[in-house]
């Protein structure tokens, strides 16, 4: 059998230029939440498939690696017919971990409970720039809070966040669109869209951005909804242009449709959150944001940069979840930074060069030094580690500038070869 030496497409190697950067990154991350008071948690990298497929993860279920049965296990599952074969899976993201992680273990937690976590996920997704199949997921929530103060502080944090690691490569100005399911459920009722709909509703929405409105309009009467609804529903979107607040923009909806006050929360985050941020990080409501994930139930919201077709962070209000693990309502609200979109972003910079290597230093050593210079050379390493210096102590090869190339794109700012007196 032939050994194969590049990685599974959709996963990669990091080289460690990579790592310095990765790990620089999320240095910055961790020490910005830590400002804010989130505490840093792990979760396994395996659920349940019980979890998984709870129909809360939108269509990220249909994009899970599953882990087959063991054993007498899978020995038997293959005997049925239609036998499920996995018990577990890969997580696709890190919020259905944590409502899990919640119900297991709030008892020892406080309340509310504000979480950081950061790991891999893992998604059978098509392989693209800023899309990988395993990926680096960055994760705040605040569980137990029912108030828009999570909202403000989630918002508040990563936007301070972003905004620190991208000034870096002189990237100031980014957009955080804010909504509210309970918006959009009201605008689809309002169209006379049925109740049971609203999910397919909501997917057609979500393409609006690379359609546009007529494509909209056609995808919802190829799904056979009623003209008129259609025609209703579409219009909507006619009276929105960027920079009307939520109030102004929903006045046609009265109580029958949606309590004044979601719309005046929504208002009021973003008014209370542009105090907190820089003026580059621009705060709108944007009626037409859905986020894919089913589990949201009230406000939600997306960062997106001007010349990149992703966003790069988003989350939400999804008060449900938990509950489903405990039987207790439990509110929560998560904001995610999608990390490896960042990673890309900083690279197209070539941000590596940015990061200070002033205190690396490589002593390369020619092989015929006696002994005693030898030791004079691990003498100095050991006092330059004790001042914080990293240092590396190598044979000095014969290809002494190639050597010396590859140490300086490795962060070693100070060489010097050592040769005998």
């Amino acid at each position: 059998m032939k050994f194969i030496a590049t990685p599974v497409k959709g996963m990669n190697d990091f080289l460690p230029a990579d790592m310095r950067l990765r790990e620089y990154t999320l240095s910055m991350i961790k020490e910005i939440y830590a400002s804010y008071g989130f505490a840093q948690i792990e979760t396994p990298a395996m659920e349940h498939i019980e979890n998984l497929t709870s129909n809360q993860g939108g269509e990220n279920e249909k994009l899970i690696f599953k882990v087959m049965k063991r054993g007498a296990d899978l020995a038997r599952a293959l005997e049925k017919e239609n036998g499920e074969l996995a018990d577990n899976g890969l997580r696709y993201d890190l919020t259905v971990p944590l409502s899990r992680y919640y119900a297991n273990n709030s008892n020892n937690l406080p309340s509310p409970f504000k979480a950081l976590q950061i790991g891999n996920v893992w998604r059978a997704d098509k392989p693209q720039k800023g899309r990988f199949r395993q990926f680096t997921q960055c994760d705040i929530d605040i569980l137990g809070d029912d108030s828009i103060l999570a909202e403000i502080e989630l918002i508040g944090a990563t936007s301070t966040a972003l905004y620190k690691i991208l000034s870096q490569v002189n990237i100031k100005d980014f957009t955080v669109h804010i909504n509210d399911r309970r918006i959009l459920k009201a605008m689809t009722l309002y169209a006379g869209f049925p109740e049971d709909s609203q999910d397919l509703v909501y997917i057609i929405l979500d393409k609006l951005d690379k359609i546009g409105v007529e494509g909209v309009k056609e995808a919802l009467l190829k799904e056979g909804f009623d003209e008129t609804s259609v025609n209703k529903y579409v219009e909507i979107f006619d009276r929105y242009s960027q920079g009307v607040n939520a109030k102004e923009f929903c006045n046609f909806l009265n109580q029958d449709y949606i309590n004044d006050k979601i719309v005046e929360d929504v208002d009021t985050i973003i008014s209370c959150v542009r105090t907190m941020t820089d003026k580059g990080v621009k705060l709108v409501f944007d009626p037409t944001l859905v986020r894919g994930m089913s589990y949201y139930t009230g406000t939600i919201f997306e960062i997106t940069l001007d010349n990149y077709n992703f966003s790069v962070a988003g989350g939400g209000r999804y008060d449900e979840m938990i509950g489903k693990f405990s039987n207790q309502k439990v509110p929560a609200c998560g904001f995610s930074i999608g990390f490896e979109r960042i990673i890309t972003i900083l690279k197209d910079f070539e941000a590596e060069k940015f990061i200070d290597n002033k205190n690396k230093k490589a002593f390369l050593i020619d092989k015929k030094v006696c002994v005693q210079t030898m030791t004079e050379v691990f003498e100095k390493a050991a006092a330059l580690r004790k001042e914080g210096w990293t240092v590396t102590v190598q044979p000095l090869k014969k290809n002494a500038k190639f050597q010396v190339e590859k140490l300086e794109a490795d962060g070693y700012g100070d060489i010097e070869k050592v040769f005998e007196k």
